[in-house]
């Protein structure tokens, strides 16, 4: 009889032991499981962030990027000089473009040229002779005017790929490749629309500027060069990682 008391009171405590038990494994699951949800959004956040984090534009990006405007728009304060029958005209203001995209980079450097060409489309006079956007837009210099944009972008985007250490010779040669050689293809396609000229007269219409905007190219290497050095991380650098462009971040 005893033994039958003593398992009949041992029963309930069994029982709540066993409950107690299972609701502790169930709590471990779903601790277990919240963790790693944590794990997984921290893991998520760490690649993400640094993708935002570089397309983000801080108030000291903008602030650069507006300084450069005003320098391109002043280096077309000296004028101009127009040679060959396609009356375009050799100016300084590709050196902007050209320091630009070698010191600020593709982003804060395409948001650069961005403020410049719509403050001249809006119809400031600051493209050298005075000209403003829509003037630009409407004569032979329209591809040229047009070209300030992806020639940045593409000098921007090869001086991060071999940043955090500006190098000046390849420095020289993403200026040719974004400053001349982009700008000259599409200076081309405006001379062919807007001088009704034929493929081979516009490229012939280039020859004039290579000489000089091939100095300008190491001129803005030099330039940069002794900024990036006196300023470090003016250009976040980019790597190819498994196809993809990435980001270096801190």
């Amino acid at each position: 009889m005893r033994t039958d008391a003593t398992a009949a009171q041992a029963a309930p405590a069994t029982a709540v032991q066993a409950a107690t038990m299972e609701l502790r494994q169930h709590r471990g699951i779903l601790h277990v499981d919240m963790s790693t949800s944590d794990e997984r959004e921290k893991a998520r956040s760490s690649v993400e962030k640094p993708g935002r984090r570089w397309l983000s534009l801080s108030i000291s990006d903008i602030t650069q990027a507006a300084v450069f405007a005003a320098l391109i728009a002043a280096l077309g304060l000296p004028g101009q000089i127009s040679v060959g029958s396609a009356g375009v005209p050799i100016t300084f203001q590709t050196l902007g473009v050209m320091l630009t995209g070698a010191i600020l980079g593709p982003k804060k450097g395409t948001l650069a040229v961005v403020i410049f060409m719509a403050l001249a489309i809006a119809g400031l006079p600051i493209l050298s002779g005075g000209r403003n956007g829509l003037t630009a837009l409407s004569s032979p210099t329209a591809g040229f005017f047009v070209g300030f944009l992806p020639g940045v972008f593409v000098i921007g985007l090869l001086t991060a790929f071999m940043m955090p250490r500006y190098r000046i010779l390849l420095g020289i040669v993403a200026n040719l490749i974004g400053g001349v050689l982009v700008i000259y293809i599409c200076g081309t396609i405006g001379l062919m629309i807007r001088a009704d000229l034929t493929l081979w007269a516009a490229i012939a219409a280039n020859g004039w500027f290579i000489a000089g905007d091939a100095v300008k190219a190491v001129i803005a290497a030099l330039v940069a060069s002794q900024v990036h050095r006196g300023w470090p991380g003016l250009i976040t650098p980019l790597r190819i990682r498994r196809g993809r462009v990435v980001a270096l971040t801190a």
